[in-house]
């Protein structure tokens, strides 16, 4: 497409708004087809500036439910552009202000039979790139005279374009006007595409071809598709004048994999579609993870009768310290309360602004205020009347804000209390029903609260005091410290010296388990409690293990360090407050160093390279992916993850899935049925009945695979919701989702709802299962079912 340029004055802003600023729109009217594909063609008029897509609200409001897409185009280049952001008032005159702008893609090539309409220099020009946002432009400037010149690239898109100008004046005026332009070319083709089919799926796809003159047109047309088979793809078209005609052609999808679907028009027209061929099997799914602090090879394993081209390969990169300080700081307001996690969240706030600084980052200074303030009236309450546990919670959050005068204080008196409770053998805590495994735990943690208080002559006195002591009882009970949890919390936080250190560094050794994929973890020997009296889980003891193990020439610290950053999230962290204050300690020992400017990440198949990625400083920041389709990974293949540079502070997770056939399932007494109509029409709502047994009060959830093109009906959703038959629905990405109210003893369950089939052709519906939520021994399965429709 031709790049245009589209002046203010054409809409009447120019006069009166001499270096004002002005904010332009541009919105695709005609959202065409949303129903049965969306169409397309190349612009021929003006251009805008600010480009919007004015979304359609959704459905129903007051259903519980996440989406319902509808059947239409799903090309690769349909993505949406974020807004970037602007304002302020315009100091001097100057150019109009850059237009950001989606890339347009480059023209694509078929294969297996398949044209490039530029060859040659004959056929037209392909359009692929179809955005429904590609721009916007909060801010132009316009010069001495009121006008702004704003450059564009228009989408490949058929429609109607509304430009909305707003504007004003240094002085506060404001205006506003409206115009528009129609997209269109003389002639041109328009194929509806699905957004998948499913393999074995043959259907019968229409392509509109469109003549705006006044003379009828006579032409080629000619639909090609890689990835799948074709019939009756070329033919000549006679379209009378100011007419349309729709041609069918049959397309035939034998594999999973993409699709990309080409129609051309002689040589006036050309549209490229991409959509994917989903399998219709079972999906099964092998995951490993690891450090990139060296390459990682793995050896992965799917089933022999995984059908073919349904297997993909997907990389995740943790980020290292930094990601995760972020990421904690962002998450932890919002954690449940409670007293470890107050002190967690006072204690972050504390350490953040030295951490992000380390580590190549900048604070900001007003959301860690906040953060603090929140964070030091939850510990002040929970302070009043603390226990010597409590105590040695919040002592060290507390500490943590030395310009605070009321924090100060009071971390200063929470230590004085905890030194305080240290018994004459050294021991500190302790009561009816311990164990001396929890003895020992809860005497390291008082150890390292009274530690933490040394910014006084009196408070490393009392410090230094304290650690002799504990660490006679760490000598003296050495041989019954038997776990490597334990022995990890005396190293980590009980300062323990000499030859007792060594024997305890022995001792997590020896505990550390390792995995096929190179990982090594700190297992959790039954009956081990922390100071708290609850079980400490394999991720808290595995950040203990690393802080133990620090300075070890014979510890694999960065195995350690694969798995706990595996066993992060964003979200949760690595559990409750004490876990998480353990392990971000550990990630930050472990990742201190900042990440390299960019790093380049390939997965490798044996020895051929699957997928690859670069990215830069900034994306490392986040959780990254990659993708790609996999196919011939049937059966056992080596698998090698590679950074280049290696970067000990990025850990990664890698997915290998497939489809196998599947099978019918029955456990835990459940029944499943369902009808699907012998013969569906294209447009005509036809039943679905589901049929259900299974015990009584057990809550239920369906599932059904749907077959390409059919699309729910939303008001039979909506009755069974209205008569109390399902408590919410779901339909997203091609598949229903039920949740079926609880039923008393003995009470059958059927339920019907519509749907509307929108494609012909023999249509593969996936798999329908039935199952209780969080209970994977109760489920039944049906396999997948195949739909005519006419």
């Amino acid at each position: 497409m031709k790049q245009r340029s589209w002046m203010s004055g054409a809409v009447g802003l120019g006069v009166g708004f001499v270096l004002g600023g002005i904010t332009l729109a541009l919105v695709a009217g005609d959202v065409i087809r949303r129903t049965m594909g969306q169409s397309a063609a190349a612009l021929a008029g003006e251009d805008g500036v600010v480009v919007t897509m004015a979304q359609r609200p959704g459905g129903p409001e007051g259903m519980k439910r996440k989406a319902m897409k509808g059947f239409g185009s799903s090309n690769a280049y349909d993505e949406a552009v974020g807004s970037r952001g602007g304002g302020g008032p315009a100091e001097a005159p100057k150019a109009a202000a850059p237009v950001m702008e989606m890339a347009a893609p480059p023209e694509p090539e078929l294969e297996e039979g398949g044209v490039s309409a530029d060859k040659g220099g004959a056929g037209a020009p392909t359009r692929a790139w179809f955005p429904e946002t590609f721009l916007f432009e909060p801010l132009v400037v316009t010069d001495a005279s009121g006008s702004a010149t704003v450059p564009v690239r228009v989408p490949d898109r058929l429609t109607q374009w509304r430009v909305l100008a707003l504007a004003h004046s240094r002085s506060g005026a404001q205006a506003g006007a409206v115009t528009s332009f129609a997209g269109t070319l003389p002639t041109y083709v328009d194929p509806v595409s699905p957004p998948f089919l499913r393999a074995g799926d043959t259907v019968r796809l229409p392509v509109q071809v469109v003549n705006t003159t006044d003379k009828a047109v006579e032409a080629a047309l000619k639909v090609d598709v890689k990835g799948a088979q074709v019939e009756s793809g070329a033919r000549t078209v006679r379209v009378p004048a100011r007419g349309s005609v729709v041609e069918w052609v049959t397309v035939k999808a034998r594999g999973a994999g993409p699709v990309t679907l080409r129609a051309s028009l002689g040589d006036t027209d050309a549209v490229v579609r991409d959509f994917d061929v989903w399998a219709t099997g079972q999906p099964v799914v092998q995951t490993r993870g690891g450090s990139l602090a060296a390459p990682r090879t793995l050896s992965l394993a799917v089933p022999a009768d995984a059908q073919a081209g349904s297997e993909r390969v997907r990389l995740q990169v943790y980020p290292g310290a930094l990601g995760m300080v972020r990421a904690e700081l962002a998450a932890v307001e919002r954690r449940p309360v409670d007293v470890a996690g107050d002190a967690y969240a006072l204690l972050l706030a504390g350490q953040a602004p030295e951490l992000l600084r380390s580590l190549g980052e900048t604070a900001d200074p007003a959301a860690l205020k906040a953060l603090s303030l929140v964070a030091t009236q939850r510990v002040l309450r929970a302070a009043r009347a603390p226990s010597v546990e409590v105590a040695t919670r919040l002592a060290e959050g507390a500490l943590a804000h030395p310009d605070n005068p009321v924090l100060s204080r009071l971390g200063e008196r929470l230590v004085a209390q905890v030194a305080q409770a240290q018994r004459p053998d050294g021991t500190c805590l302790g009561g009816e029903g311990w164990t001396l495994q929890r003895l020992l735990v809860a005497t390291a943690d008082c150890a390292r609260t009274v530690r933490a208080a040394q910014g006084t002559p009196e408070g490393r006195q009392r410090a230094a005091a304290f650690t002799v002591r504990a660490s006679g009882v760490f000598e003296r009970y050495l041989p019954q410290v038997k776990d490597g949890y334990t022995a990890a919390v005396l190293l980590a936080e009980g300062a323990a010296e000499g030859s007792v250190a060594d024997a305890l560094r022995a001792r997590v050794r020896e505990a550390l388990k390792s995995g096929a994929d190179g990982t090594a973890w700190l297992p959790v020997e039954p009956d081990t409690v922390r100071a708290d009296g609850e079980a400490p889980s394999e991720a808290e003891a595995t950040a203990m293990a690393v802080l133990a193990l620090q300075g070890d020439a014979k510890a694999p610290l960065a195995d350690l360090g694969a798995w706990l950053l595996a066993h992060y999230t964003p979200g949760l962290g690595w559990g409750d407050g004490q876990a998480n204050r353990v392990g971000l300690r550990a990630a930050l020992a472990l990742f201190k160093d900042p990440l390299p400017a960019r790093v380049r990440v390939t997965v490798a198949r044996d020895g051929q390279v699957v997928t690859e990625g670069t990215y830069d400083t900034q994306a490392l920041r986040q959780v990254l992916a990659l993708e790609a389709a996999a196919p011939g990974s049937a059966g056992t293949h080596t698998w090698t993850v590679r950074a280049e540079p290696a970067v000990p502070g990025l850990g990664f997770s890698l997915a290998l899935s497939a489809a196998v056939p599947w099978k019918r399932e029955v456990k835990g007494g459940l029944q499943l049925a369902v009808t699907a109509p012998a013969e569906a029409r294209v447009g005509q709502l036809t039943n679905v009945r589901v049929q259900v047994g299974a015990p009584s009060s057990l809550p239920l959830r369906f599932q059904q695979e749907l077959p390409a093109g059919v699309q729910v009906d939303p008001a039979s959703l909506a009755a069974l919701v209205a008569s109390g038959q399902v408590t919410s629905w779901d339909v997203q990405d091609g598949a229903l989702s039920l949740d079926l109210s609880p039923r008393e003893q003995g009470a059958p369950v059927q339920v019907e709802f519509r749907v509307l089939p929108t494609l012909a052709g023999t249509l593969q519906a996936g798999a329908a299962r039935l199952g209780v939520p969080g209970r994977p021994d109760i489920t039944a399965s049906l396999p997948p079912t195949t739909w005519a429709v006419r």
